[in-house]
């Protein structure tokens, strides 16, 4: 397989997951999976949460897609199955450190992206059940949250100056 063309379809997976991440999320997190889910929005103590097992659920489908497009040599599945490893680790960065900081590497950015990325989640933990829930994606947002991070950046740069 042409190099450049397994290197699309990773990237193309990777970009695509984002979407199945926010229609997982929003129908089944939020529906039928919720007694896996709910615990990610009224937390208990305790380091690991059932919401884990949803990394579970997605490694899965990359580690047979890696696995059977490797060994029969179905190149194109093996790149999805890469594609959706690095969605994973993504979600990993972005959801686990950046945003929720159960491991404290980035705990001081003022990086606007992971501002409107932190804000944005927070109105999706807003609602503690599983319905009105908003924000149901990771790394693409509204805009209204960049709006809003945005001018809470004016506001503090007015009373600085």
């Amino acid at each position: 397989m042409n190099p450049l063309i397994f290197i699309a379809i990773v990237l193309g997976t990777f970009f695509i997951m984002e979407g199945i991440t926010w229609l997982t999320h929003k129908y089944l997190m939020h529906g039928f999976l919720w007694f896996l889910h709910e615990d990610h929005h009224q937390p208990s103590p305790g380091f690991f949460e059932k919401n884990d097992a949803f990394f579970l659920i997605f490694a899965i489908p990359s580690w047979l897609c890696i696995m059977l497009g490797l060994q029969h040599h179905y190149y194109w599945v093996a790149a999805i199955g890469f594609g959706i490893a690095l969605y994973g680790l993504g979600y990993f960065i972005v959801h686990e450190v950046i945003i929720h900081q159960r491991f404290k590497w980035f705990t001081r950015s003022n990086n606007t992206y992971v501002k409107t990325i932190r804000w944005a989640h927070k109105m999706h933990h807003k609602h503690l059940g599983k319905e009105d829930g908003e924000s149901f994606g990771m790394l693409l947002v509204a805009k209204k949250y960049w709006d809003k991070v945005q001018n809470d950046k004016k506001i503090q740069e007015r009373n600085n100056g």
